[in-house]
């Protein structure tokens, strides 16, 4: 059957089925491999794609989240970490089954928790009910802003928004200062290289 053929609608399932096959696949690609270095940029990826998921459910405030953090700031840690330590992971003498069980666990207890919740885009749903037509009817008025979706990022959720702000920011501090330590370190040590040379 063409998915044109049966509207928007259906072509919006199937992208969203791409994406999540996408995030099936670069979960399971991270598992296997065991190279730290390009684990970490299949989890870039992953963080990439999650973050157009997200633009696909009109989230967009989480997708800037998830593009700066999860794919940004998450990775060049990663990226530092791999760098003071070894990009290749020890091998296990044992299998670790109690982390495994607790995976497990816990993804079935999140997944029994949303059964719950309303059908996507159920305008009965309890959201839809309290806040949200105020935004929609009040927004415009109430904030000066026509895009309602800016309007409650900058305006309703602004303390929210700074925050979200703030954690990327010092982040971002975070990995520049882990960056000069690096650097003084590795001038450090090759001085002392140099100075055992001269002394040989």
């Amino acid at each position: 059957m063409d998915p044109q053929a049966q509207g928007p609608g259906a072509i919006a399932i199937y992208v969203d089925i791409l994406l999540l096959a996408l995030l099936v696949a670069a979960a399971l690609v991270v598992v296997s491999l065991r190279n730290l270095l390009a684990a970490a940029l299949v989890l870039g990826i992953y963080s990439l794609v999650m973050a157009l998921l997200w633009v696909v459910l009109d989230a967009v405030d989480v997708a800037f989240t998830e593009a700066a953090v999860g794919a940004g700031v998450t990775t060049v840690f990663m990226l530092l970490a791999i760098a003071a330590t070894g990009r290749h992971e020890k091998i296990a003498h044992r299998r670790p089954w109690l982390p495994i069980l607790a995976s497990i666990a816990v993804g079935g207890l999140l997944i029994y928790g949303t059964l719950d919740l309303p059908a996507f885009g159920d305008p009965q749903a309890p959201a839809q009910q309290h806040v949200g037509p105020h935004y929609i009817e009040q927004g415009e008025a109430e904030t000066g802003v026509p895009n309602i979706v800016t309007a409650v990022l900058a305006s309703y959720r602004g303390f929210d928004t700074l925050g979200e702000v703030t954690v990327i920011f010092t982040a971002g501090i975070g990995v520049l200062l882990m960056l000069g330590i690096t650097r003084r370190r590795r001038r450090a040590g090759e001085g002392d290289d140099d100075d055992a040379g001269e002394r040989e």
